[in-house]
């Protein structure tokens, strides 16, 4: 199985399509979810998530993301910085990405805005040639050989422009988000273009959105209680996934539940639970594979951890105060 996948990451490598990666925790790390979430909290926020996918194979797939963005209230606007980084196979197929992020606010009533925001950014691509193996070098009989007619590129480490725009559409009682990941189509592949196999990565549409109930309300000792259904529909060249669950908080700890589909099968089952304490905030979640996978590829865990500087902050915008599950 172990060779499998390397032959695979082998052909995705050399054609540069693949699948962007999905927190499960998509609420850790906005930025990566839409480029309008920038500036949408009413104090400056901070974070980090690792994810770490299908256990069950050494050379699988390790994802990690930091991010930076707070509000420019005076000009209605937004700035948000993330830096993402994906290793697949053991570090045969690295990916790195830094972005710079602008929103602006349109208010359409007292309870109802719309942001828009832009992203752009640069996408680095590295390939360890030595580390793949080609299905020409599978034998069924004897195992991996040694030589392949695949010739290695000149060029195995790349640097593209990844440029993207989402909208937002927030009130005091649900958010509603659309983004448009890659409308440049970035080329990342190392075969020549002219092979007609390096396509650049396809368009990436991210629809989501949630509501918020309140069960408690909170105050300066307290912070509350509430209840946030969601979901996030992702769709990216052939590949597709819809999140269905709910995120709950009651004072210092949270948690949720998700469901992810593939439209082919059912995926996983997403268990999460986390900690805020004054400005920190730590999740850990767990995704359950429920597919054919299950028994072989393992479980995928993701760890996540935020910064909210809302100390001796008043909440001045009260929808940028209403995602709170962002927070």
């Amino acid at each position: 199985m172990r060779n499998v996948l390397l032959a695979v990451l082998a052909l995705l490598a050399l054609r540069g399509a693949a699948q962007d990666p999905i927190f499960s925790q998509f609420y850790a790390t906005p930025l990566q979810l839409n480029p309008a979430f920038a500036g949408s909290s009413y104090a400056p926020r901070a974070g980090a998530a690792y994810r770490n996918q299908w256990t069950g194979f050494n050379t699988a797939y390790r994802t990690y993301a930091v991010f930076y963005e707070q509000s420019i209230e005076r000009l209605n606007s937004g700035i948000g910085f993330q830096l993402e980084g994906d290793d697949a196979g053991n570090g045969i197929l690295r990916a790195t990405r830094f972005s710079a992020n602008y929103a602006y606010r349109l208010k359409i009533s007292d309870g109802l805005a719309v942001k828009i925001g832009v992203e752009g950014g640069f996408l680095q691509t590295a390939l360890d040639w030595e580390k793949l193996v080609f299905p020409d070098q599978l034998d069924p009989w004897a195992g991996p050989t040694l030589t392949t007619t695949e010739t290695r590129p000149d060029q195995l480490n790349k640097t593209v422009l990844d440029l993207s725009s989402g909208l937002l559409l927030v009130s005091n009682r649900f958010w509603l988000g659309l983004s448009l990941k890659h409308l440049n189509s970035p080329d990342r592949g190392f075969l020549l273009a002219n092979d007609n196999l390096s396509g650049g990565l396809p368009l990436r549409y991210t629809l989501s959105g949630g509501t918020e109930l309140s069960v408690k309300r909170g105050n300066k000792q307290n912070q509350g209680s509430f209840i946030s259904p969601n979901f996030l529909f992702v769709s990216q060249g052939p590949y597709k996934q819809l999140n269905l669950g709910a995120y709950a908080a009651a004072g210092p700890v949270f948690g949720g539940v998700w469901l992810r589909h593939t439209f082919g099968n059912a995926d996983a089952a997403i268990l999460m639970f986390g900690f805020r304490q004054d400005l920190f905030k730590i999740g850990l979640s767990y995704d359950h594979t429920v597919s054919g996978l299950a028994g072989t590829s393992g479980s995928t865990f993701e760890l996540t951890l935020g910064l909210f500087f809302d100390k001796g902050r008043k909440r001045s915008h009260d929808l940028n105060d209403c995602t709170k599950m962002f927070h």
